[in-house]
């Protein structure tokens, strides 16, 4: 049973409980049970409706306002003590307190919503909360992340979260790929589920499938993420360009595998050295090109003739273009290409 059949089917019960006692005190009262059956229907579906308006209340926010709430108390309290209205009427004394406790109460409770966990400090010296930090903070995986594999060297490095967190229909999504008749849409969605079991066997790594609302099963994939992130305070985790622009636009926090690698990517300058192995022949006929790890074409030249070895060379100059970083080399050791 899906957490959302769990809670409408408790809200049904919750309306007949209320409908059972106002028939029996209607009964017991006026010998006629349907004017208490209506009352407790109604009243059910009243607290059903403040439920519902209350969706987005979180415990915290909860506990904050309660907390203020105490605090506009104590200053009402205060208030009221000094007889500053003792020389007025019962009837002018009532409206006072009612007044005096329905405002101090209500500005305790947004100035506590307001507030962070740290500037409750100054309110209770002695008492700090405990501070949350991003390592902790979960992660929400979407498809191509997944797929992508990487995830589990990240989190094992100790960098990233460890608690991960994949929506349900994410989940179906790659079901979906897996039993594609397209193969490689079916080698995606397999290689991503082998993945998920590989992160689910982790010791190192909490892994959690969430049950999402079904209430936005009309909305896209990539805006369903966006919303599982807001409402589970997470960040997102891709490598989607569109997507973590979107997400930022919603203020949703975003990491992007692709920029991560590009950060990491090794900075060269002129006068560096470094092996390269050269795979394949150049533009001109003297060149002879190789690759970085993260896929950085070196162009060397006069190194035709070493093709397939691996050779010393020394960084000469590096271009952007639009495609990426171009890097020029020279063989460290000067020689030229030997005759055929």
């Amino acid at each position: 049973m899906t957490p959302a059949l769990t809670i409408n089917l408790l809200r049904v019960l919750f309306i007949t409980f209320c409908a059972a006692i106002g028939a029996n005190i209607s009964w017991a009262f006026i010998g006629d049970s349907w004017p208490g059956l209506a009352l407790g229907i109604v009243l059910g579906l009243v607290i059903v409706l403040i439920d519902r308006l209350l969706k987005g209340v979180s415990l915290r926010l909860f506990s904050s306002a309660t907390f203020g709430l105490l605090l506009g108390w104590i200053f009402a309290n205060l208030l009221i003590a000094s007889d500053v209205l003792r020389y007025q009427s019962e009837t002018a004394q009532w409206a006072a307190r009612l007044l005096v406790y329905a405002v101090f109460g209500y500005l305790g409770m947004m100035l506590a919503m307001r507030s962070s966990r740290d500037e409750f400090s100054l309110i209770i010296p002695y008492v700090r909360f405990a501070r949350e930090t991003t390592q902790h903070e979960p992660l929400i995986l979407d498809t191509n992340v997944i797929i992508d594999g990487r995830i589990a060297d990240l989190c094992a490095t100790g960098f990233l979260s460890r608690s991960l967190i994949v929506p349900r229909f994410i989940l179906d999504e790659l079901q979906l790929l897996a039993d594609s008749r397209d193969p490689t849409k079916r080698e995606r969605g397999r290689r991503g589920l082998e993945i998920l079991n590989q992160l689910r066997r982790s010791r190192d790594i909490e892994l959690t499938i969430h049950e999402s609302s079904e209430d936005n099963v009309d909305l896209g994939t990539d805006a369903r993420l966006v919303r599982a992130a807001k409402v589970l305070k997470a960040r997102l985790l891709t490598n989607d360009l569109a997507l973590g622009q979107i997400a930022r636009l919603q203020q949703v926090a975003v990491l992007n595998l692709a920029d991560l690698a590009r950060a990491l990517r090794p900075t060269l300058v002129t006068g560096d050295e470094l092996d390269l192995r050269l795979v394949k022949e150049g533009r001109e006929a003297h060149q002879a090109v190789g690759y970085l790890p993260d896929g950085t074409m070196i162009v060397v030249n006069h190194a035709r003739a070493y093709l397939g070895k691996t050779r010393t060379v020394v960084v000469a100059s590096a271009l952007q273009t639009a495609a990426g970083r171009l890097i020029f080399a020279e063989l460290k050791d000067g020689a030229a290409e030997p005759s055929a």
